[in-house]
Protein backbone atom coordinates (compact mmCIF):
# COMPACT_ATOMS: atom_id res chain seq x y z
CA UNK A 1 0.00 0.00 0.00
CA UNK A 2 1.38 3.40 -0.91
CA UNK A 3 1.59 6.23 1.60
CA UNK A 4 -0.95 8.85 0.59
CA UNK A 5 -0.23 12.54 1.26
CA UNK A 6 -2.27 15.66 0.52
CA UNK A 7 -0.72 19.14 0.23
CA UNK A 8 -3.21 22.02 0.25
CA UNK A 9 -2.91 25.35 -1.51
CA UNK A 10 -1.40 28.61 -0.34
CA UNK A 11 -4.48 30.10 1.32
CA UNK A 12 -6.08 26.84 2.37
CA UNK A 13 -5.39 24.28 5.07
CA UNK A 14 -5.74 20.61 5.80
CA UNK A 15 -9.22 21.46 7.05
CA UNK A 16 -10.41 22.83 3.71
CA UNK A 17 -12.84 21.05 1.38
CA UNK A 18 -10.24 18.74 -0.18
CA UNK A 19 -8.39 18.02 3.06
CA UNK A 20 -11.64 17.21 4.86
CA UNK A 21 -12.69 14.90 2.03
CA UNK A 22 -9.39 13.02 2.13
CA UNK A 23 -9.37 12.68 5.94
CA UNK A 24 -12.92 11.31 5.91
CA UNK A 25 -12.59 9.05 2.86
CA UNK A 26 -8.98 7.93 3.36
CA UNK A 27 -8.28 8.09 7.11
CA UNK A 28 -4.73 6.81 6.61
CA UNK A 29 -3.89 9.74 4.32
CA UNK A 30 -1.47 12.30 5.69
CA UNK A 31 -3.25 15.65 5.74
CA UNK A 32 -1.28 18.41 7.46
CA UNK A 33 -1.33 22.19 7.60
CA UNK A 34 1.55 23.77 5.68
CA UNK A 35 2.19 27.34 6.81
CA UNK A 36 4.79 30.03 6.23
CA UNK A 37 6.94 30.78 3.23
CA UNK A 38 8.01 28.24 0.62
CA UNK A 39 11.09 27.11 2.56
CA UNK A 40 9.12 26.62 5.79
CA UNK A 41 6.43 24.65 3.98
CA UNK A 42 9.03 22.47 2.25
CA UNK A 43 10.79 21.82 5.56
CA UNK A 44 7.50 20.61 7.04
CA UNK A 45 6.84 18.42 3.98
CA UNK A 46 10.32 16.92 4.30
CA UNK A 47 9.76 16.26 8.01
CA UNK A 48 6.29 14.74 7.54
CA UNK A 49 7.53 12.38 4.82
CA UNK A 50 11.00 11.63 6.20
CA UNK A 51 10.35 7.99 7.09
CA UNK A 52 7.90 7.33 4.28
CA UNK A 53 8.40 5.71 0.88
CA UNK A 54 6.15 4.77 -2.00
CA UNK A 55 4.39 8.14 -1.77
CA UNK A 56 1.32 9.10 -3.75
CA UNK A 57 1.08 12.85 -3.37
CA UNK A 58 -1.93 14.99 -4.20
CA UNK A 59 -0.95 18.63 -4.47
CA UNK A 60 -3.53 21.38 -4.92
CA UNK A 61 -2.43 24.72 -6.41
CA UNK A 62 0.60 25.82 -4.33
CA UNK A 63 0.61 22.27 -2.95
CA UNK A 64 1.15 21.08 -6.54
CA UNK A 65 4.16 23.35 -6.77
CA UNK A 66 5.46 21.92 -3.49
CA UNK A 67 4.84 18.32 -4.60
CA UNK A 68 6.72 18.91 -7.85
CA UNK A 69 9.68 20.55 -6.12
CA UNK A 70 9.74 17.76 -3.53
CA UNK A 71 9.61 15.05 -6.22
CA UNK A 72 12.56 16.60 -8.02
CA UNK A 73 14.69 16.12 -4.91
CA UNK A 74 13.30 12.77 -3.71
CA UNK A 75 12.21 11.01 -6.88
CA UNK A 76 13.06 7.59 -5.43
CA UNK A 77 10.42 8.07 -2.69
CA UNK A 78 7.55 8.97 -5.05
CA UNK A 79 5.18 6.52 -6.71
CA UNK A 80 2.87 9.07 -8.31
CA UNK A 81 1.81 12.74 -8.32
CA UNK A 82 -1.74 14.01 -8.75
CA UNK A 83 -1.62 17.76 -9.31
CA UNK A 84 -4.78 19.87 -9.07
CA UNK A 85 -4.40 23.26 -10.81
CA UNK A 86 -0.72 23.24 -9.79
CA UNK A 87 0.97 26.62 -9.39
CA UNK A 88 3.97 25.56 -11.46
CA UNK A 89 4.23 29.10 -12.81
CA UNK A 90 5.48 30.10 -9.33
CA UNK A 91 8.38 27.63 -9.39
CA UNK A 92 11.60 29.12 -7.99
CA UNK A 93 13.73 30.32 -10.91
CA UNK A 94 16.67 28.06 -10.00
CA UNK A 95 14.47 24.95 -10.04
CA UNK A 96 14.34 23.40 -13.47
CA UNK A 97 15.89 19.91 -13.40
CA UNK A 98 18.60 18.87 -15.85
CA UNK A 99 16.40 16.08 -17.19
CA UNK A 100 12.66 15.43 -17.13
CA UNK A 101 11.25 13.73 -14.07
CA UNK A 102 10.11 10.26 -15.06
CA UNK A 103 7.18 9.25 -12.87
CA UNK A 104 3.41 9.01 -13.28
CA UNK A 105 1.91 12.51 -13.09
CA UNK A 106 -1.79 13.29 -13.47
CA UNK A 107 -2.72 16.95 -13.83
CA UNK A 108 -6.25 18.31 -13.58
CA UNK A 109 -6.69 21.96 -14.45
CA UNK A 110 -9.82 24.03 -14.98
CA UNK A 111 -10.19 25.79 -18.32
CA UNK A 112 -11.81 28.72 -16.45
CA UNK A 113 -8.97 29.06 -13.93
CA UNK A 114 -8.28 32.79 -13.55
CA UNK A 115 -5.82 32.34 -10.66
CA UNK A 116 -3.34 29.89 -12.22
CA UNK A 117 -3.73 29.98 -16.03
CA UNK A 118 -3.64 26.47 -17.49
CA UNK A 119 -1.68 27.33 -20.68
CA UNK A 120 1.61 28.34 -19.03
CA UNK A 121 1.28 25.54 -16.48
CA UNK A 122 0.95 22.96 -19.25
CA UNK A 123 4.09 24.29 -20.97
CA UNK A 124 6.04 24.14 -17.70
CA UNK A 125 4.71 20.67 -16.85
CA UNK A 126 5.85 19.39 -20.25
CA UNK A 127 9.38 20.66 -19.48
CA UNK A 128 9.51 19.20 -15.96
CA UNK A 129 7.86 15.80 -16.47
CA UNK A 130 8.67 13.20 -19.12
CA UNK A 131 5.04 12.23 -19.76
CA UNK A 132 2.42 14.14 -17.75
CA UNK A 133 -1.19 13.09 -18.25
CA UNK A 134 -2.97 16.38 -18.72
CA UNK A 135 -6.70 16.79 -18.08
CA UNK A 136 -8.18 20.18 -18.95
CA UNK A 137 -11.64 20.17 -17.37
CA UNK A 138 -14.65 22.48 -17.44
CA UNK A 139 -14.01 24.07 -14.06
CA UNK A 140 -12.29 26.94 -12.27
CA UNK A 141 -9.26 27.04 -9.98
CA UNK A 142 -10.95 25.32 -7.03
CA UNK A 143 -11.96 22.35 -9.21
CA UNK A 144 -14.98 21.79 -6.97
CA UNK A 145 -17.10 20.56 -9.91
CA UNK A 146 -14.41 18.07 -10.92
CA UNK A 147 -12.79 17.06 -7.63
CA UNK A 148 -15.59 14.89 -6.27
CA UNK A 149 -16.17 13.12 -9.60
CA UNK A 150 -12.60 11.84 -9.89
CA UNK A 151 -12.00 8.15 -9.23
CA UNK A 152 -9.79 8.66 -6.17
CA UNK A 153 -9.55 4.93 -5.43
CA UNK A 154 -7.71 4.39 -8.71
CA UNK A 155 -5.76 7.65 -8.64
CA UNK A 156 -4.44 6.98 -5.14
CA UNK A 157 -3.46 3.36 -5.85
Amino acid sequence: MPTKLFIHGLESSGKGTKGTFFKKTYPDMIVEDFLGNFEERMLKLTTVSSKKDDLVIVGSSYGGLMATFFASHTLNKIRKLILLAPALNHMPSEFFPEKSLDLPVYIYHGNHDEIIPPGPVREIANKIFSNPIWNLVDDDHSLHKTFFSLNWNILLS
